[in-house]
C-alpha cells in the first residue's frame, strides 16, 4: 500500500488527487474547531447528553464535533440519508427512474435533487439539534433571533460538508463521504487510546483484562476485515474460436470476479445512518418519563440494548443487498458476455447465465453481508457483557470496517488510474 501511495506520489496527476483530497480534509478538520455563537463552550464540555448514549457515536462520525456543538456538528449524516432516499425513491418512482437511466443528463438532475434534500433533512436536524443543546442549558441566549442563527449555521455547516465531499468526487480521490468519515474517525482513535491505556494503568483487574479484550478484537478485526476485502469469488469464462481470414481470435479462459464484499463499506455507513434516526426525532420532544412508553421505546436504541445490536446486524445485511441491486446488473454482465461470444461452461448464454450469476452473488453477499454484521456487533455485545465499561471502543467495529474499507478501497482506485496511464512496475 505505501509504496503504491510513492509510486501514485510520482505521477503529477494523481499527485494533485492526492493533494487536492487532503486540502479537503483538512478544511474539514477547520470547520470541525469552529465555534458557533450564542453557546458557551465551558458548559459544553460538561454536557452529558451531548456524549451519551447513541451520541457516542454520532460524535466519532463528527470527529468529536457533535459533543463540540461546533459548526460541522451534524457531519456527513444528512447527505448520507438523502443519498439513500433518493436511491430508494429512484427505484419507487418511475419518472426518478426514467431520470437515472437517462445518462449524465439525468444523473446531474438526480445529485441536484439529492442537494436540495439534503439542505431539508439539515434543517429539520439542525432544529432537533438547537433543541438538544436548549434542553442542555449550553445555549446563552435563547431568543427567537439566537434560535435562527444556531440553526442557519448548523444547516449551513451541513450544507458545505455536501459541498466538500462532492468535490472529493469530482477532483479528489475515493468516495467523498467515505474519506470525510475516514478522518473523522481518525481523530477520534487518540480518545479510544487513551481510554484503553487508561483502563490497563488502572491497577484493576476488571480494567486490565477489558483493556486487553479490546486491544485483541481491535487487531483481530483489523485482520479479518483485510482478509473479507482480499476474498472473491472467480466465475470460470470461456471465449468460443473465431476464424476471420487467416487469423484465429478468441478461444481464451478468463473469469469473472465477484468479491466478497462487493458493495464495500457502504452498508455498515448506511446502517448507522438509518439506526440514529429515533434519537434525532427525540431531539424534538421533552425527555420522556422513567416508565412510560416512549421511555421504554426510545431504550431500544441505546447502545447498550440488544435490540440495537440486532438491528445493527439486520440492516448491514439488508443495505448489502439494496446497494449490490442498485449496482451490479448480472443482465447485462450476461449480455456483454454473449455479445463477446463468451460464456460460464456448463452454463447456456442469456438468461440461464443471467440467473446462475444472480443466484452466485446473493450467496456472496450473505456472506459477506454476514461478517460484516458480526465484526460491527461483536463489540457491542462485549461492551453489554462488560458493563458499558468499553464506552466508544463499543463502536470500534463499525470503524475498524470504515477505516480498513475505505484505506484499501482508495488503495485500488490509485492502483487503477496507475494502470490506465500505463504506469509500469508499481505493483512490483
Amino acid at each position: 500500500m505505501f509504496k503504491t501511495l510513492v509510486n501514485a506520489w510520482k505521477i503529477a496527476d494523481l499527485r494533485k488527487k492526492i493533494l487536492f483530497t487532503l486540502f479537503i480534509v483538512l478544511l474539514y478538520r477547520v470547520g470541525v474547531a469552529i465555534p458557533i455563537p450564542y453557546l458557551d463552550p465551558v458548559l459544553i464540555e460538561s454536557a452529558s447528553k451531548l456524549s451519551g448514549g447513541i451520541f457516542q457515536f454520532l460524535n466519532v462520525l463528527s470527529g468529536t464535533a457533535f459533543s463540540q456543538a461546533t459548526l460541522f456538528a451534524l457531519g456527513v449524516s444528512p447527505y448520507i440519508t438523502s443519498s439513500i432516499v433518493m436511491q430508494l425513491l429512484t427505484i419507487a418512482i418511475p419518472a426518478l427512474e426514467r431520470m437515472a437511466k437517462d445518462g449524465q443528463d439525468g444523473q446531474k438532475k438526480i445529485t441536484q435533487i439529492t442537494r436540495y434534500v439534503t439542505v431539508g433533512l439539515a434543517l429539520i436536524t439542525a432544529i432537533g439539534y438547537y433543541m438538544l443543546l436548549k434542553n442542555s442549558g449550553v445555549i446563552t441566549d435563547t431568543s427567537f433571533f439566537a434560535a435562527v442563527v444556531i440553526i442557519a449555521c448548523y444547516c449551513a455547516g451541513s450544507s458545505l460538508v455536501m459541498w466538500l465531499a462532492e468535490k472529493v468526487n469530482e477532483h479528489g480521490i475515493g468516495n467523498g463521504i467515505s474519506m470525510i468519515l475516514l478522518a473523522n474517525i481518525i481523530s477520534s482513535l487518540p480518545g479510544m487510546v487513551g481510554t484503553m491505556w487508561n483502563q490497563m494503568m488502572s491497577g484493576t483487574v476488571t480494567g486490565i483484562i477489558i483493556a486487553i479484550v479490546s486491544l485483541v478484537l481491535t487487531l483481530g478485526m483489523i485482520v479479518f476485515v483485510v482478509f473479507m476485502h482480499d476474498s472473491e469469488r472467480r466465475l470460470p469464462i470461456q471465449y468460443a474460436k473465431k476464424v476471420v481470414g487467416r487469423k484465429q481470435y478468441g478461444g481464451q479462459n478468463s473469469n469473472l470476479p465477484i468479491k466478497l464484499t462487493m458493495t464495500g463499506v457502504m452498508p455498515v455507513i448506511f446502517a448507522n445512518s438509518i439506526i440514529t434516526i429515533p434519537a434525532t426525532v427525540a431531539l424534538f420532544f421533552d425527555t420522556p418519563k422513567e416508565g412510560s412508553f416512549w421511555a421504554g421505546f426510545l431504550n431500544l436504541f441505546n447502545t447498550n440494548h440488544w435490540f440495537y445490536a440486532l438491528l445493527t446486524f439486520l440492516l448491514i445485511i439488508a443495505f448489502a443487498y439494496f446497494y449490490a441491486a442498485i449496482s451490479f446488473n448480472p443482465i447485462e454482465i450476461a449480455n456483454n458476455l454473449k455479445k463477446n461470444g463468451g460464456f460460464i461452461p456448463g452454463i447456456r448464454p442469456g438468461k440461464p447465465t443471467s440467473d446462475y450469476i444472480t443466484r452466485v452473488t446473493n450467496r456472496i453477499i450473505l456472506i459477506g453481508a454476514l461478517m460484516l454484521g458480526i465484526i460491527a456487533v461483536v463489540p457491542m455485545i462485549a461492551n453489554m457483557i462488560s458493563g458499558n465499561q468499553m464506552g466508544t471502543l463499543a463502536f470500534s467495529g463499525n470503524s475498524i470496517i470504515i477505516v480498513v474499507g475505505v484505506i484499501l478501497e482508495t488503495t485500488r482506485e490509485i492502483e487503477s488510474q496507475m494502470s490506465v496511464r500505463h504506469y509500469k512496475g508499481f505493483l512490483e
